[in-house]
């Protein structure tokens, strides 16, 4: 079938609109070769004519699976292991030593896309603390991301970044089939937990934690998703737990009951 591949500006505002209502993410004005780009090859693979005929399917309220698809298409994953690493030392350092041993350690990987960030956390978790009772919860929009991230098997050019010490104490080099890449074992793996969530809808049942990362997600949303966002997550953290955005993103100036620590490191007050 003939894919019209033009994106009028109607069926462009459209899609911003969808994935806007859909997860709180702002497309912006210049992103029509983003949507061309990702959703084509979908067209062509359900025989759709159009970007029209396609909206038409994702807002039907039946089609929650291909809507999942459109989301995970549009949405943006790009992460690696211990990036930012300023936040790894300060978790390290000022954290860990001083949260109290009666309780678990629970910590928020709320952004995690592939999983590099939560598998991130759970080394300086199983290096650095002797508590028995710690764990990495791990959640995205994106399902597809997440399942690549429950597998934790990774290229090995993906490794840049990582201690010496932790890719040989939690991670397993791939042979014959499985060469060039590597495997967190599964010690590991057993103690992260992913979960397909949207972050500006009300928050399932998943209890405090003591530390947030939510990194460079915020930047993809308008004023007053951000503040939803915030709002959602300052309910999941324990008083005194720390809330962590990226490099390239600040909420000093919102109304979240949070006390700056440095930058991108907040506590909640």
């Amino acid at each position: 079938m003939f894919i019209n591949t033009e994106l009028s500006a109607t069926e462009y505002q459209n899609f911003r609109l969808f994935i806007h209502t859909a997860c709180g993410i702002e497309l912006g004005n210049k992103k029509q070769f983003l949507v061309v780009s990702r959703l084509n090859k979908r067209l062509r693979h359900l025989n759709i004519g159009s970007y029209t005929e396609y909206l038409a399917l994702i807002n039907h309220p039946k089609e929650f699976q291909e809507r999942q698809t459109a989301i995970d298409l549009l949405t943006t994953n790009e992460t690696y292991f211990f990036r930012e690493s300023g936040h790894f030392d300060f978790l390290r350092e000022r954290v860990l030593p001083n949260l109290q041993a009666n309780t678990a350690i629970r910590i928020w990987s709320a952004a995690c896309s592939s999983g590099e960030e939560a598998y991130s956390v759970g080394m300086e978790l199983a290096q650095n603390t002797r508590h028995p009772h710690w764990e990495v919860f791990a959640t995205d929009i994106n399902e597809s991301v997440l399942q690549k991230a429950s597998c934790g098997l990774y290229a090995l050019e993906r490794i840049e970044g990582m201690p010496k010490e932790y890719l040989q104490k939690y991670c397993l080099k791939g042979i014959e089939d499985y060469a060039g890449t590597m495997l967190i074992e599964q010690r590991l793996r057993d103690k992260i937990t992913f979960q397909q969530l949207n972050l500006i809808q009300t928050l399932p049942r998943i209890g405090k934690f003591d530390v947030i990362f939510l990194r460079n997600v915020l930047i993809y949303f308008d004023a007053a998703t951000k503040q939803r966002v915030i709002g959602n997550v300052f309910s999941a953290l324990k008083p005194h737990g720390y809330l962590f955005v990226g490099h390239s993103e600040s909420i000093k100036n919102m109304k979240n009951g949070l006390k700056f620590i440095a930058p991108t490191i907040y506590q909640k007050v």
